[in-house]
């Protein structure tokens, strides 16, 4: 490690250097030779690395024959015969494989990339180039602690994050749905096919529209009543003449106190129209309280508009606590004498929001005002556990308040699952969720560090 931080300091001075034919000789066979890996390390002599990284190449290479070249051919045909080949774990096993073989090809070109630096710091200054295994050894532990530590995570990484959306990824393009669940059957490759049956196959389409759209509303009016109703409410008790803020404070936070799940179902009893407490008790208590508003019994639970009026509105008071808490944190950091100074020069409340209050909360909460938003995007507990996503269908197992991460649910585990499907909107939902929040934060500035 020691001897490449060396040729990194060093560039600038390779550039200026102008080698010998004997030195560019040894530097060309030092390439060369690392094209069988560890050849280019046992020319530097560096003996210790070079059998490591030899014995590496044997491995993959006795690992190839063994494994490698049969999972390959899995993934390209899925199998060719049914009830004995079963074309999910083939084209798992052939992911799987495939991941390793681009470990290998980092490894390769590191390979080879050391060995040609190494050659060129030996040209410039032998000295600080390390050829003993305990020179090797020692600078290993002083300069490549880190890399130790970080390499291991990067390749878990590689397999409990990567591996499965290329999964994912590749199932859309075969045709893995209820008729072709293996071993019974196996699975084909199809191209885009499942693409284009989404947005052009009159069902799919105007499903995936009713459910799109039916996401996007939820998402805007559910979580923009959170942020503001947790702003509003952490302003209001930031407010001097306010007493008992404490208390107050208390009060505000027990809907994040209770776990969701639980709040959840009880607010989808609350809401039931025959007998939930919204109909029996609080809409009477509201008509006998104001006589001349004659509120009927709503169908919260069976008319598809009051539904998504009751999900909203439960968003809003689970949500709102974590924006009040985060926002009153954030207001304790504005200097008083700003407002002292708005107040001289005749603004008003809502100009001070305006200028000063909601500038500040938005430059330190963007991230996390952000996530409230693809977090509610992909709010699947909320939506299945009020109502399952009804009531009533708009077609392909979709009811009238599923969104799309609750419809993928419903595609995956009916009784005609359509796992191909599911796979894209996945991937769909996944790419909406990434560039809209690319595109907010790159606007926002919402990652970059004051001076």
């Amino acid at each position: 490690m020691k001897e490449l931080v060396a040729v990194v300091k060093t560039a600038k001075e390779r550039k200026k250097v102008n080698f010998t034919s004997e030195q560019k000789s040894r530097i060309n066979q030092a390439t060369l030779a690392s094209i069988i890996p560890g050849g280019g390390q046992f020319v530097n002599k560096q003996v210790l690395k070079g059998v490591i990284f030899l014995v590496i190449f044997a491995l993959y290479i006795l690992h190839l024959f063994s494994f490698g070249f049969d999972a390959f051919n899995g993934l390209i045909t899925l199998g060719v015969t049914p009830r004995e080949d079963h074309s999910l774990f083939l084209l798992i096993e052939g992911v799987l494989e495939l991941l390793i073989t681009v470990i290998f090809f980092i490894f390769y070109a590191v390979q080879m990339w050391d060995a040609r630096n190494v050659a060129k710091l030996n040209a410039i200054n032998p000295d600080k180039v390390n050829r003993s295994a305990k020179d090797i050894l020692n600078n290993l532990y002083e300069s490549g602690f880190p890399y130790l530590l970080t390499i291991p995570a990067y390749i878990l990484m590689l397999f409990a994050i990567v591996f499965p959306v290329v999964v994912t990824i590749l199932i859309v393009f075969t045709n893995y749905d209820f008729q072709h669940i293996p071993p019974a059957k196996l699975i084909e490759w199809t191209g885009f096919e499942t693409f284009s049956s989404i947005f052009t196959l009159t069902t799919y389409r105007e499903t995936f529209g009713a459910v799109f759209s039916w996401t996007v509303i939820w998402t805007l009016l559910a979580t923009t009543l959170q942020v503001g109703l947790g702003i509003f409410l952490a302003i209001l008790m930031n407010q001097p003449f306010i007493k008992f803020r404490r208390f107050f404070g208390v009060i505000l936070l027990l809907p994040w106190a209770v776990p969701a799940f639980i709040s959840i179902l009880t607010f989808s009893n609350m809401f039931n129209p025959s007998a939930g407490a919204i109909n029996s008790q609080v809409i009477p208590f509201i008509n006998n309280l104001i006589p001349f508003l004659e509120i009927p019994a709503l169908a919260w639970k069976t008319d598809p508009f009051w539904t998504k009026v009751a999900l909203i509105s439960i968003q809003g008071w689970l949500g709102f606590p974590y924006i009040y808490v985060l926002t009153t944190s954030i207001l304790q950091s504005i200097p008083g004498e700003w407002y002292e100074a708005s107040s001289i020069d005749g603004a008003s409340p809502i100009q001070k929001f305006r200028f000063i209050t909601f500038p500040h909360i938005l430059s330190v909460a963007a991230p996390v005002l952000i996530t409230q938003y693809t977090g509610n995007f992909n709010n699947f507990t909320m939506i299945y556990l009020f109502n399952e996503g009804g009531p009533g269908s708009v077609g392909n197992n979709a009811g009238t308040t599923d969104i799309l991460i609750s419809w993928v649910y419903k595609l995956t585990t009916g009784q005609s699952p359509q796992y191909n499907v599911s796979s894209a909107i996945t991937i769909i939902i996944s790419t909406i969720v990434i560039v809209i929040s690319l595109i907010i934060f790159k606007y926002t500035n919402a990652f970059e560090m004051e001076d």
